[in-house]
């Protein structure tokens, strides 16, 4: 019995051994890696305001950015919320599977949409913080990327708020307009994005912030009203008792105030503001912004889960059989034509960059 407890710490110390060795063998991999610089250091479309140092140079290596996923710099706390958000929706996804048909269930199509644009979005805005870095094309090709991913995680969000949490007379007003002007708003969404990141070159950055902003908003105001008239139908009658009537009710309340916390933080830099200089590394509203985004993306599957599970005699005899596959088709016309959006701006924004490299 003494041997086999002696193997077992032996084991348990070589492990820890190996784990603290894991930054020395990091450094070992990349010995040469530039350290961060100032914001005084690289073009001032890559400057955050109130964000002084912690910049990655650019022009390094594909291996430097991605090494540096394991450094100290300004970008490192943005690139991880977003990996340990795209992670635990996976474990969610997972959780989902073992109770609902997502393959012989059509009226579950709505609430798989919402996670693989969830997945999609965090995905892409990682890489966008990781490489974006890289060079002035980079930067806007992935911050681009990130741009499409939002505007489908906006899609995503109107499908499941109309599907599952409309009620009757809402739906009588809406049927046949929401999901196309979703769809709409989505990709104005992401022309704005785009658009006020190709100002930016050349304009102050409060343009790129109204760009952002106001279509963003108007999509929001739009894709949530389902839930937006449910809360208030709920808050009018005396809250429903402990909510049993309405299990959803809690959460979709929590995805509201979320939102709120991530229209804050998106659009002011609050705490960097308070303490110029100090939120290099961390402490960053953006940071707080991708906090709050992902809480407010977990309340929301789950609310749409809940939804789907209690309240489906109501949406079978709202939405007919086929209805579910028309709307993923439209997902599907949405993100293309958000991919042919950033595209085109793309070419516009190359065009800009190529004639600012001869003029030098």
């Amino acid at each position: 019995m003494a041997t086999i407890v002696m193997e077992s710490i032996g084991r348990v110390f070589i492990s820890l051994q190996q784990i603290r060795g894991v930054p020395r063998m990091l450094t070992e991999a990349a010995p040469s890696m530039p350290g961060t610089v100032r914001d005084t250091d690289v073009p001032y479309y890559f400057r955050e305001r109130y964000v002084c140092g912690g910049y990655r140079p650019l022009h390094q290596n594909w291996r430097y950015y991605f090494l540096s996923l394991f450094q100290r710099h300004n970008e490192t706390i943005n690139v991880w919320t977003h990996l340990l958000a795209f992670v635990v929706i996976l474990v969610k996804l997972r959780h989902l599977a073992e109770s609902v048909d997502f393959a012989g269930d059509p009226h579950s199509w709505p609430l798989m949409i919402l996670v693989v644009s969830s997945l999609t979005y965090s995905a892409f805005s990682a890489a966008a913080h990781l490489l974006g870095g890289k060079s002035e094309l980079c930067h806007y090709v992935f911050y681009f990327l990130d741009y499409v991913g939002v505007a489908q995680y906006q899609y995503g969000s109107a499908i499941v708020h109309f599907y599952y949490a409309v009620d009757e007379g809402l739906h009588g007003h809406v049927r046949g307009v929401f999901m196309p002007a979703a769809a709409v708003l989505s990709c104005l969404s992401c022309l704005g994005c785009c658009y006020g990141k190709y100002c930016n070159h050349s304009l102050p950055p409060w343009v790129r912030k109204v760009c952002q902003v106001v279509p963003s908003a108007i999509a929001y105001a739009w894709d949530s009203s389902p839930v937006a008239k449910r809360i208030a139908w709920w808050c009018a009658a005396g809250g429903g008792g402990d909510g049993d009537d309405d299990p959803a009710i809690a959460f979709h309340f929590g995805q509201f105030g979320f939102f709120l916390g991530c229209s804050v933080f998106f659009t002011f830099p609050v705490l960097e503001r308070c303490f110029p200089g100090r939120c290099n590394f961390v402490g960053q509203s953006h940071q707080m912004f991708h906090v709050f985004l992902s809480c407010c993306t977990l309340c929301q599957i789950h609310a749409s889960h809940l939804d789907y599970a209690a309240r489906r005699e109501l949406y079978s005899r709202l939405h007919g059989s086929g209805e579910a596959g028309v709307f993923a088709g439209l997902y599907a016309a949405t993100l293309a034509s958000c991919a042919l959006i950033a595209a085109l701006m793309l070419r516009r924004v190359k065009r800009v960059l190529d004639a600012d490299a001869k003029s030098k």
